[in-house]
């Protein structure tokens, strides 16, 4: 697909929050009051989440869309995208263009909160759909060691965060810029025509 048929198709960011929900201070909820259009998944307990719940949620937002998506996801969000995308109705999949993962947390360590276990173990095979994970060297949910096999596994671009805690407003991100600008270059990237190319072996 050219760039001109990606912009006449203009898919349409969801914003999946994590657990707890994303207040009004987070960076997810500060880009939905700047996109009227952006979508949001809604879930009716953001406490005591429940994965196929939130799967179910994550797939009516997907498919009441009247056109293509880009997946916003944090934290047990992602791993919510996960699980959906590998059990999604094909038509359904079909209209996510791409997702973006900020911050996985590992719901299937020893310690993890039992709220989140629900969630484990997370797919271990490469993604449907073209995925950028943003992970942090000091995310006290996941290692960094960890974020990247899962990146290597799900076949996704991984981006190194830095010493960025959770990516949340505890880790003291706001508006998150530089998020916006990796979200910017993923769809843009997302968009640019596929160059084929031959060459003769002498």
């Amino acid at each position: 697909m050219d760039a001109r048929g990606w912009e006449e198709r203009n898919p349409i960011p969801v914003l999946v929050p994590g657990w707890h929900g994303s207040e009004a201070a987070h960076w997810q909820a500060i880009w939905r009051a700047r996109h009227a259009d952006w979508l949001w998944v809604e879930q009716s307990d953001w406490e005591s989440p429940n994965c196929g719940q939130w799967m179910n949620k994550l797939d009516g937002v997907v498919e009441d869309c009247p056109g293509t998506v880009i997946i916003v996801a944090h934290s047990l969000g992602r791993l919510a995208f996960a699980h959906w995308a590998s059990f999604a109705r094909e038509r359904v999949r079909r209209k996510v263009e791409g997702a973006f993962l900020v911050a996985p947390p590992d719901a299937e360590r020893e310690d993890s909160p039992p709220e989140i276990r629900g969630f484990s173990p997370a797919p271990k095979r490469r993604l449907p759909v073209p995925t950028m994970l943003v992970a942090s060297e000091n995310d006290p949910c996941m290692p960094f060691p960890q974020a990247r096999r899962l990146a290597v596994l799900w076949g996704s671009v991984l981006v190194n965060a830095g010493l960025a805690g959770h990516i949340n407003v505890a880790s003291g991100h706001g508006p998150w810029p530089v998020g916006q600008y990796l979200l910017d270059g993923f769809i843009r990237d997302l968009a640019a025509p596929v160059v084929e190319t031959s060459r003769k072996l002498c």
